[in-house]
């Protein structure tokens, strides 16, 4: 591929028109075919890396100010990590417009480093062209997707499986959940249910779903059980809560 068709693929790919097509050049440049490594994309690396902390440190600070800053730290740390880096550049194409040598791309697949090495050279490039705001534009129509994934996952804990291991562990029994009410027009159901241990009944919860609902009872059968005190009762239906409201 000639580099006319390379930019015009690459900008197809991206959403973006470079001003200076040498940073795109460079930021696809692999240390592997590159004259020397001062004309590989490791520079744009280094320098793309701390450009996305920026982006998705704001862009977490905005979107979830009910979170503590270790929440956001995990939550960070999971968005900018090789792996989600390495995800994005293949899911939107991005990988695949890398420029590598023989060795490399002889392989049947690409190392998942390359992968997330390409997308944040490609965030330093495209804020070395265009500005804050043009990359910004970028970094969250791309990670947007993972960043509610991840942050759904980290503050919806499987508290039904935690009651479970220590129902058996201990009581050696298994939780059993009861529907008892829901309420709602079909659009808009709410659920009510509660959890038995060995003939103990313990508080119901309400949820929009029955899974959200059981989730909750099992929280509260924890908080019962002496398992989780009641601070950390707290701090999880309150995430538990977030997750309900729909982002907009």
């Amino acid at each position: 591929m000639n580099s006319s068709d390379l930019r015009e693929r690459a900008e197809r790919v991206l959403g973006y028109t470079f001003q200076n097509p040498d940073l795109l050049t460079e930021s696809l440049t692999h240390a592997s075919i590159a004259d020397n490594r001062l004309k590989s994309n490791e520079r744009m690396e280094f320098l793309g890396d701390a450009v996305l902390d920026l982006v998705i440190c704001e862009a977490l600070y905005l979107r979830f100010p009910q979170f503590l800053e270790g929440d956001l730290t995990k939550i960070k740390s999971a968005v900018v990590s090789r792996r989600t880096c390495a995800e994005v550049a293949v899911e939107t194409g991005l990988a695949d417009l890398l420029i590598i040598g023989k060795g490399i791309s002889s392989r049947e697949t690409m190392p998942s480093s390359l992968a997330a090495a390409v997308y944040e050279s490609i965030v330093a490039a495209i804020y070395l062209d265009g500005g804050f705001d043009v990359v910004k534009d970028y970094v969250l129509r791309t990670m947007t997707g993972k960043m509610d994934s991840i942050s759904s996952n980290m503050h919806q804990q499987n508290y039904k499986a935690l009651l479970q291991q220590h129902a058996q562990k201990s009581l050696g029994a298994t939780p059993m959940y009861e529907l008892l009410d829901e309420k709602g027009p079909d659009h808009s159901k709410c659920f009510e249910v509660c959890v038995t241990v060995e003939g103990r009944r313990f508080t119901s919860a309400w949820g929009p779903n029955k899974k959200m609902a059981e989730q909750k009872a099992a929280l509260l059968a924890l908080e019962e059980l002496g398992v989780l005190d009641p601070k950390e009762v707290d701090d999880a239906i309150e995430a538990i809560v977030v997750e309900e409201v729909p982002q907009k």
